[in-house]
C-alpha cells in the first residue's frame, strides 16, 4: 500500500513539474509577444516630442498646427504580396501609426505617395482589397485629417498613368490639390503628371498648379525635386554610402530640372516635403528653399523607418524626426527568447544542468577550497 502511494506521489510530482514548465513557457512567450508587438512601439515613440517654433504662437496670436508626414507605405497587393510579408509589415505599420496617433495627437497626417505597391496594375478586386486594408491600418478619429498624395506605385509612371487610374485613386482619396488650415497653405502635387510633354493629364495638372500659384506659398509632393544624386545626404536613415553617389534619373528618381524650376516659380514654397526614395535627405533649392525627403514608413523598405513631425504657423515652422522600432531589435529579441526557451526545456528534461544550480555548486566548491 505504501508503494502504491509512493508511485502515485511521484506521478503527481511529475505532472506538477510539467504543468509548471508549461506555465513558464506560456508566460515567456506571452511576455515576448506583448513586448515585440505592442509595448516596443509605445516605448520608442514616447521619446518623440513636437518641435517648438521659434516664435511662440501664443505670443503672436497665431495657432500652431501639428502635422505628421510619412511616405512610401507600399501595401503589398495580390501579385507580389506573400501573406506572411503582408501580415508582418502591415501589422508593424498599423501598430506604429495607431501608437503615434494616441501618443502624439497630430491634427493632420500627410502620406507622401506610394500608398500601395501594385496600384499601377491591380485589378478592380485587388484594388478594393488594398483600399480596405489601408483604411484598417490607417484608421483615425474624425477630428484628425488624413491627406494622401498619389505616387508612381499608385497610378503608374507617366507612361503607365491613365485617367481611369487617377479617377480610381481620387475616388478613395480626396482629390483636392489645395488644403488650408490655421492660415497655413499646403499644395498636394501629383508629380507623376509633371512630365512636361504636353499630354492631356500633364496639361491638366499644370493648369491646376498655375491656378493655385496665385494663392499659395507651401508645397507637398511625392517625387523629389531635381538633384543629381544623394551624394550630399547624411544621417543614419540616408541612403547607404555605396548608393549615395549613383546618379538619379530625371522623371524616374526625381523630377526633371524643368519641372522642378516650374514648381519653385509657380508656388514659391517655404518648405517642400517629398517621398519616393525611401531614404532621408535634405537639400536646398533656389534661394534657400529646403526640401526634406521623408524615409519609408515600412520595414519592407528599411530597417529603421521614421516619420516627420512638424509644428507650423503661417510664418514659422519647426521639424523633428520620430524613429520607429528597428526591425533588427524585434528579430534579435525573438531569437534571444527562443534560445531561452530551448535552455529552459533542456534543463527540465535533465539534458542540461540548470545555470543557477551550476553556479551554486561552483560557489560552494570555491568556498570549501
Amino acid at each position: 500500500m505504501a508503494l502504491v502511494r509512493l508511485g502515485f506521489g511521484r506521478q503527481h510530482l511529475c505532472l506538477l513539474k510539467r504543468s509548471f514548465l508549461l506555465l513558464k513557457l506560456t508566460a515567456v512567450v506571452f511576455a515576448v509577444l506583448l513586448f515585440c508587438e505592442f509595448l516596443i512601439y509605445y516605448l520608442v515613440i514616447f521619446q518623440c516630442d513636437w518641435p517648438e517654433v521659434k516664435t511662440a504662437a501664443h505670443g503672436s496670436g497665431q495657432k500652431t498646427l501639428k502635422a505628421m508626414f510619412l511616405a512610401d507605405t507600399h501595401l503589398l497587393g495580390e501579385v507580389r504580396g506573400h501573406w506572411l510579408d503582408k501580415l508582418r509589415r502591415e501589422w508593424q505599420m498599423e501598430r506604429a501609426f495607431q501608437t503615434a496617433l494616441w501618443l502624439l495627437q497630430p491634427e493632420v497626417v500627410f502620406i507622401l505617395g506610394d500608398i500601395f505597391d501594385e496600384g499601377k496594375w491591380s485589378s478592380s478586386q485587388g484594388w478594393a482589397d488594398d483600399v480596405r486594408r489601408f483604411q484598417k491600418i490607417f484608421r483615425h478619429p474624425q477630428h484628425v485629417q488624413l491627406k494622401v498624395v498619389a505616387g508612381n506605385h499608385d497610378i503608374g509612371f507617366h507612361y503607365q498613368m491613365s485617367t481611369y487610374k487617377i479617377k480610381r485613386f481620387e475616388k478613395v482619396f480626396n482629390p483636392e490639390r489645395l488644403f488650408s488650415w490655421k492660415g497655413i497653405n499646403f499644395v498636394l502635387v501629383n508629380s507623376v503628371a509633371l512630365e512636361g510633354d504636353g499630354c492631356h493629364l500633364c496639361s491638366e495638372a499644370e493648369r491646376e498648379l498655375i491656378e493655385i500659384s496665385h494663392k499659395l506659398n507651401c508645397s507637398r509632393e511625392h517625387f523629389p525635386l531635381y538633384r543629381s544624386s544623394d551624394a550630399n545626404c547624411s544621417g543614419e536613415d540616408a541612403a547607404p554610402l555605396e548608393e549615395r553617389g549613383i546618379p538619379f534619373k530625371e522623371r524616374y528618381d526625381v523630377l526633371s530640372q524643368e519641372a522642378s524650376q516650374k514648381l519653385l516659380w509657380w508656388l514659391r514654397p517655404r518648405l517642400i516635403l517629398s517621398g519616393h526614395t525611401h531614404s532621408a535627405c535634405e537639400v536646398l533649392h533656389g534661394a534657400g528653399v529646403p526640401e526634406i525627403s521623408v524615409p519609408s514608413f515600412s520595414w519592407r523598405n528599411r530597417n529603421n523607418p521614421s516619420f516627420i513631425m512638424g509644428s507650423m504657423t503661417p510664418t514659422e515652422y519647426a521639424l523633428a524626426k520620430c524613429y520607429l522600432p528597428y526591425e533588427d531589435t524585434v528579430l534579435v529579441t525573438y531569437c534571444v527568447a527562443a534560445g531561452f526557451l530551448v535552455v529552459l526545456m533542456l534543463v527540465h528534461s535533465g539534458l542540461l544542468v540548470s545555470p543557477f544550480l551550476f553556479g551554486w555548486n561552483l560557489l560552494r566548491k570555491f568556498k570549501t577550497t
